[in-house]
């Protein structure tokens, strides 16, 4: 089994605090950003940030349905890592700032793969399709905190 990991990022026009708050905000803004992919959300502990407890199901490919029960940490300042227990998924969320009123948002996820040839399939496809979902994701995240020109 080897590690694969898919990785995203996009600058938004709001300052990193802003755009922290809303991606750690899970009982509010955090469900507004998730596109079809996403099922069954709910929080079952906290909501905001460290100490989050959130389920939801991702359907990365019509066959593929991960079931996630992700445990929320804020291990430095702007970063927030998602940890699901339900497999070997971390996604670690960084804000950083990218100039006046300006934030940088990587998303990084990383899993242990399936071994032989799904593995390599999984290793090619998974990571587009994945930065596909995070793709829109963060382009309604711009939307949710970007203020009008």
């Amino acid at each position: 089994m080897a590690q694969v990991e898919a990785t995203t990022e996009r600058v938004v026009a709001a300052d990193p605090e802003t755009v922290f708050d809303a991606i750690a905000d899970y009982s509010g803004t955090r469900g507004k950003l998730l596109p079809e992919q996403f099922s069954e959300y709910e929080v079952r502990e906290g909501g905001d940030g460290e100490g989050t407890l959130v389920h939801w199901k991702l359907q990365a490919t019509s066959k593929r349905v991960r079931d996630c029960l992700l445990e929320v940490s804020e291990p430095t300042d702007g970063e927030l890592v998602e940890k699901d227990r339900n497999s070997s998924m971390v996604t670690t969320w960084r804000v950083t700032p990218a100039g006046e009123g300006r934030s940088r948002v990587v998303v990084t996820t990383t899993w242990q793969g399936a071994g032989g040839i799904g593995g390599f399939f999984e290793r090619t496809f998974a990571p587009k399709g994945l930065g596909r979902i995070y793709d829109a994701i963060l382009a309604r995240l711009a939307t949710e905190v970007e203020k009008p020109a």
